[in-house]
């Protein structure tokens, strides 16, 4: 019944929010009576997909004292408008900086578009990695329900429940020109309250870490908005961001975009921050109830103070993992270091981190007040 009526009260929210979501000009928005719209003409191109059947020729071809490789490959077509047909692609015919090596069996997705004589041109975009991920989800689903048997069932559930979620309200509110931090902030509203009572159940613990949850996102927009404007960041740094520029024109706040990213990517990991913390102060005060406020938070916040050294521990190598040809520009590049972390790219992932991080770390002792605060009020009542 508890989860009925958490089900039935969060629905009413997400509603309420897709309502509550106000469009706002964005800092690049222009009248369509002042300007004209720049409209991209794309070459009309289908994705097919299709299996090496035949390697019909390799050799190395030489481009201005450069040697590459090139293939001419048999495909058979498994998936588009030319499927079932046979089609010979030229891999690596003209100069790239890398030309992937195929073989018989590859499965591969190709560009098919016209050329201006009417001739059929094919490019290999890409290996299709579908069975690899689909296999790799499979494997993950099971993992998760053997060794997290009930609570890795509602974690499961909570995470497609984000999914949607992200699909359904924030990228379409997104889409329409509102603003992608309001957007966040009503999403985190809805996905917060989810994720949290599915995965750990509707306890009192639960909530407390769901109100530090939102106080550290709060501070965390707020940093998020102090630095990014201190440092002057624009949200134009990344490929993608320029790519959606040119193709949408001005449509899109591009420095909104940066914020709501951060926010949304703080609160992926702020679970396991303050749901850790409730239950420290929870397991510490059933074990001694007759400790004062000031002492269970004391105790309390030094085994968070041990949560907060591993975690930034974690957060460098995963940074670092994930950013290891990004950091190569430091060692390779002969400009020198405070030279290069004035680019904005640059300037972008180090605000991103150490925001992120600062709100995280700040969760810790919020939590914890909180957490303390409120199992002493139940004492006492």
């Amino acid at each position: 019944m508890k989860y009925l009526k958490l089900t039935v009260f969060l629905s009413f929210l997400f509603v309420l929010a897709r309502f509550c979501a106000i469009p706002v000009q964005t800092c690049f928005a222009q009248d369509d009576t002042d300007s004209e719209q720049t409209e991209i003409q794309l070459p009309e191109t289908e994705y097919i997909q299709g299996t090496i059947i035949e390697v019909l020729e390799e050799k190395v071809l030489e481009f201005q004292g450069q040697s590459q490789k090139y293939q001419k490959l048999k495909i058979l077509v498994t998936k588009g408008s030319l499927r079932d047909e046979e089609i010979i692609v030229e891999n690596g015919a003209s100069p790239t900086a890398q030309v992937v090596s195929y073989h018989k069996g590859d499965n591969v997705m190709i560009s098919f578009s016209k050329g201006t004589d009417g001739t059929d041109i094919f490019y290999i975009t890409d290996y299709i990695r579908t069975p690899g991920i689909v296999t790799l989800f499979i494997f993950f689903i099971i993992i998760s329900l053997i060794v997290g048997s009930k609570k890795g069932l509602f974690s499961l559930i909570s995470m497609a429940i984000s999914f949607i979620i992200l699909f359904t309200f924030v990228l379409p509110q997104i889409q329409m020109g509102k603003d992608p931090v309001l957007i966040a902030i009503l999403a985190s509203i809805i996905i917060v309250p989810v994720t949290f009572y599915l995965s750990h159940g509707f306890e009192k613990k639960t909530t407390v870490s769901v109100f530090g949850t939102f106080i550290a996102l709060v501070i965390t927009g707020i940093l998020s908005s102090i630095f990014v404007n201190m440092t002057h960041l624009t949200g134009t740094s990344s490929e993608d961001a320029m790519f959606l520029q040119i193709l949408e024109g001005d449509q899109y706040n591009l420095k909104g975009l940066l914020l709501a990213g951060i926010i949304i990517g703080t609160l992926g990991v702020m679970d396991d921050i303050t749901v850790s913390q409730t239950a420290i102060v929870y397991q510490l005060h059933d074990i001694k109830n007759n400790l004062s406020f000031s002492a269970l938070f004391k105790r309390s916040i030094q085994i968070g103070k041990d949560h907060i050294a591993s975690m930034i521990n974690t957060l460098v190598l995963v940074y670092t993992g994930a950013s290891l040809p990004f950091l190569l520009l430091f060692i390779n590049n002969p400009r020198p270091f405070s030279e290069l972390i004035n680019f904005e790219f640059i300037t972008t992932e180090i605000v991103r981190t150490l925001v992120g991080s600062i709100g995280l770390i700040l969760a810790v002792p919020i939590t914890t007040y909180l957490a303390c605060f409120f199992v002493k009020r139940r004492v006492a009542t």
